[in-house]
């Protein structure tokens, strides 16, 4: 059973860190998700301050993960056609065969967001990059949380390793 329960930690991990990236998966959360089934294993000693400390850190990332690209977008001039244009250019960005499209497709979608919003070029492009700025520093926090819980699962699992792992 603690095998299972390893796998399925371990999928969640890497769900986290891919969550990271996509607007619909909150990255952090994820993770933590992952921590706790891995104390749920008969061979990981649950760890209550353990999982509280970073649960509060991962719901604290999630909330920020709605401010930061707000902040971002109000900044720059933007509006709320600049952030829902930025999270379409993403799905649509990783879903397009282009390289860098996880870069270009927010920035794109964000100013076609202004765009439709406001008539002036000039203001709609310096919204859309306001929205892309915020939108690339909550990614770059929720993939640093999830790298760091990833190093926390790794070092649980490596301080366990023999009680996990036992056939």
């Amino acid at each position: 059973m603690d095998i299972i329960l390893f796998i399925i930690a371990t999928f969640l991990m890497l769900l986290g860190i891919i969550g990271s990236f996509l607007p619909i998966l909150p990255g952090p959360l994820t993770s933590w998700v992952g921590l706790l089934i891995i104390h749920f294993t008969k061979a990981v000693p649950m760890n209550k301050s353990f999982l509280t400390i970073t649960l509060v850190v991962a719901v604290f990332f999630w909330f920020l993960d709605y401010i930061i690209p707000a902040m971002g977008t109000k900044r720059f001039g933007g509006s709320r056609y600049g952030l829902i244009g930025t999270s379409i250019g993403l799905i649509i960005g990783l879903i397009a065969p282009i390289p860098g499209g996880i870069i270009l497709g927010p920035f794109a979608g964000a100013l076609i967001g202004e765009l439709i919003n406001k008539s002036d070029s000039k203001t709609a492009t310096k919204a859309a990059f306001g929205s892309f700025i915020g939108f690339l520093t909550s990614t770059f926090i929720k993939f640093v949380a999830a790298i760091i819980y990833l190093g926390l699962f790794i070092s649980i699992i490596w301080n366990y390793k023999n009680t996990i792992f036992q056939f």
